[in-house]
């Protein structure tokens, strides 16, 4: 990781996160921001604290030492990380140790996995790949229907098993797994321990849009975030929600795709087809304890549509924000979890 920033906070959009509310800082507290690329996208980290440099740059090395243990622990992309060394396993039917995070990321996969009926599932790895969307690249055409199907049928969220202690996992057949879904998201919580465990009180967590929010700004002022609105072209906002002492995920379909003989293929591929989604749910933003649990159910509930995701959300009381594409523009609907977060 190179190209750190650290400063004063810039009130700037990015993805799903906005810092719109203005305040008049108290003269020995101020929010400063420490940024730099992570994960393939970007990590911003706000915290709120008097003007010391030295300990900025303390926090931000061990951001830093944080969030390389994660990539260690979870990239696909890294042949030495502790993901890649199970999926190269020789034989994967033995119970392989794994570190203490690697469980609760497989874990809390499979919790949603069985929430949702495998909406999220992390064996789709081979499939994310034909498509393009790992580290493979993208191919230069679509997968072929018969290697498609081939693949999907030796996927399976059900073939992963774990074993609490001493942690470890194993598989029945080949499998490469893939945390895409939800890596991003323990990122943002193991950042998050790391500033509490270091005494600071008030701070937001950014990684690629998922966020984590705890405490308040200076004069008691809270965290006010954006929803984006679910276009390609501009970013603009939908709409605003204030968090404290919670997490924010959006999943949508107009950011990671590629066009080919000019068919549009989302990133979000359906386990149960292989395909890559097609319905007119444009973007799922969940609100949740840990952005762990946002990310991996924003994109469970992207995956099986609008009609669905809302029953499933509101049977769980989860609070989630729709925003679907109607005939006449885009459509807003939100569960009643949901609601106390909104700004009117």
């Amino acid at each position: 990781m190179t190209a750190r920033r650290i400063g004063p906070a810039l009130v700037a959009l990015a993805l799903v996160i906005a810092a719109l509310a203005g305040c008049s800082f108290q003269s020995d507290e101020e929010v400063w921001e420490i940024s730099g690329p992570v994960f393939g996208t970007g990590y911003a980290v706000s915290v709120v604290m008097r003007d010391d440099q030295d300990r900025l740059e303390f926090l931000a090395d061990g951001i830093t030492d944080v969030l390389e243990e994660v990539d260690s622990a979870m990239s696909t992309w890294r042949k030495d990380s502790e993901l890649s060394q199970f999926n190269n396993a020789p034989d994967q039917s033995e119970w392989f140790a794994i570190s203490e995070p690697l469980y609760e990321v497989f874990s809390t996969s499979l919790a949603i996995s069985s929430l949702t009926d495998g909406a999220l599932d992390i064996t789709l790895g081979p499939v994310v790949n034909l498509w393009g969307f790992g580290p493979l690249g993208q191919p230069e055409q679509v997968p072929d229907p018969e290697d498609l199907a081939s693949v999907l049928d030796n996927t399976g969220y059900e073939t992963i098993k774990l074993r609490e202690e001493p942690p470890a996992v194993r598989a029945s057949g080949r499998q490469y797994l893939d945390l895409s879904a939800i890596a991003k998201g323990y990122g943002v919580d193991a950042v998050a321990e790391y500033l509490a465990d270091e005494g600071v009180e008030a701070f937001l967590v950014e990684i690629g849009g998922e966020v984590r929010a705890q405490g308040r700004k200076p004069e008691d002022q809270p965290w006010r975030l954006a929803i984006e609105e679910p276009v390609s072209e501009e970013r603009r906002v939908n709409r605003v929600v204030v968090l404290e002492n919670k997490s924010v995920a959006t999943s949508g379909d107009y950011r990671n795709y590629y066009e080919s003989d000019g068919q549009r293929y989302s990133h979000t591929i359906d386990p149960a087809t292989g395909q890559p989604i097609e319905h007119n749910l444009a973007s799922v933003s969940v609100i949740a304890e840990s952005a762990m649990m946002a990310d991996g159910l924003s994109t469970a509930l992207n995956v099986v549509g609008y009609d669905k995701a809302m029953a499933l959300a509101t049977r769980e009381n989860l609070a989630v924000y729709f925003i679907v594409r109607g005939e006449s523009g885009f459509e807003t609907h939100y569960t009643p979890a949901f609601s106390s977060y909104i700004v009117d």
